[in-house]
């Protein structure tokens, strides 16, 4: 068929596969259909890039149960949002769960999108149990695709750093973050 010598073909035929097995594996193990609010063919471009750069890293919650994680956030209600803060004096999104499991003596990076790699990712938000984090899309203009994170904490609601309101709870029910919600993850089995 081409006129290659051997090392050629072997070339052609690994890029060839690496190609359709990307593309197959995250088709099958995380159907397109399944992520909400993703509206642009960038949006699928750098969903499909977090995919590929790994998910479902487990996160050692030690003893520290789901409703501790809760008991604790709820103590920073009111704090001010800061981008990049993390303390009482003012803290955004990511650094408020940095805080809150930093004190059970968990550790997660402090950023939005490198948080959702924890966990076994959830697709709707029927699916979302206390203590299971949540990510959102489009909250602020970035390259990055995740842009927020908090803490769901039942009752169709989460805690999170609002940049208007500081840490508060909110509802998923509320149009804006019902809007940029895309998925949640659970690190508490």
């Amino acid at each position: 068929m081409w006129n290659l010598k051997g090392g050629g073909k072997l070339i052609i035929f690994l890029i060839a596969a690496s190609q359709l097995l990307n593309t197959f594996c995250s088709r099958h193990i995380y159907p397109e259909t399944s992520f909400r609010n993703i509206e642009s063919r960038s949006e699928e471009r750098k969903l499909r890039f977090f995919l590929n750069a790994g998910t479902g890293k487990s996160l050692n919650v030690n003893n520290t149960s789901s409703s501790d994680i809760i008991s604790t956030a709820q103590q920073y209600l009111g704090v001010p949002h800061c981008m990049g803060g993390k303390t009482l004096k003012c803290m955004d999104c990511s650094g408020l769960l940095v805080k809150v499991f930093g004190r059970h003596g968990i550790q997660l990076p402090h950023n939005s999108e490198e948080q959702a790699r924890f966990g076994k990712i959830l697709t709707g938000m029927d699916e979302l149990m206390e203590g299971d984090l949540v990510f959102f899309i489009r909250s602020y203009s970035t390259h990055r695709l995740i842009t927020h994170s908090g803490i769901y904490i039942g009752d169709n609601k989460f805690i999170h750093a609002s940049s208007r309101q500081g840490v508060t709870i909110t509802s998923l029910d509320d149009s804006w973050w019902n809007d940029k919600f895309i998925f949640g993850t659970r690190v508490f089995e």
